[in-house]
């Protein structure tokens, strides 16, 4: 069982805060050629139907954006990983490959709009908690190097911060001997299409990767 728990600061700026989480064994590896045609088809999809600006008018994006702003933070200029994701589909960019866990959880990010941070089960210490983040808290994010979190929802373990929906930190990131991946839909508004993001991923994953003894659950 993944032990979780919400600080009293995001309970009282953010009360409809809550988290999907999903669990399973697996082991990262090149994505299928299946996985990046179905990434590919679902990118010309987004391309077709949405540009830059009604991307961010997608319910799970705005809601995800109000949070930010509610707890002080610009989503302009530290866009939430799905909007971030959603517009790299409507400019025609695709989306790096990195490994078909990660891959898949960027594929289930842009078809529901919520951001997901992905992490090795393994490399975080103890209780996970839900906060948000302080001036001058050290942050290294995967591919950006310091970040400032201030003001950030801010996922935390015993050992520091790890988790954004912003971006991921380079502590927890999934790498070549992960053996036990972890996925976290940030929700903070009580969004009903969580529990089917959660129900598309536990399909999604035996699909395209090796993932075995799946469970998630919805932490509120």
């Amino acid at each position: 069982m993944i032990s979780f728990s919400f600080s009293p600061e995001i309970r009282k700026l953010l009360p409809g805060s809550r988290v999907g989480i999903v669990r399973c064994k697996a082991s990262p590896q090149p994505s299928s050629e299946a996985l990046l045609e179905l990434t590919n088809t679902t990118l010309e999809s987004i391309k077709e139907t949405h540009n830059s600006g009604s991307v961010s008018q997608i319910r799970t994006v705005f809601q995800t954006k109000t949070a930010y702003r509610k707890l002080g933070k610009d989503p302009s200029r530290y866009r939430p990983s799905a909007e971030a994701l959603l517009r790299r589909a409507v400019k025609g960019n695709g989306l790096y490959q990195i490994n078909n866990l990660v891959d898949l959880l960027n594929l289930i990010s842009i078809k529901t709009g919520f951001s997901i941070g992905g992490y090795d089960n393994h490399k975080i210490d103890g209780q996970i908690t839900l906060g948000i983040g302080q001036a001058d808290e050290p942050y290294e994010a995967i591919g950006r190097g310091s970040l400032n979190i201030e003001c950030l929802p801010l996922l935390r373990d015993t050992l520091g911060a790890f988790g954004s929906p912003t971006s991921d930190s380079s502590r927890t990131m999934v790498t070549d001997d992960c053996k036990e991946f972890l996925m976290v839909f940030f929700d903070f508004e009580g969004d009903p299409s969580l529990n089917d993001a959660l129900v598309l991923t536990k399909e999604l994953l035996p699909q395209y990767t090796n993932a075995i003894d799946i469970t998630s659950t919805i932490i509120n």
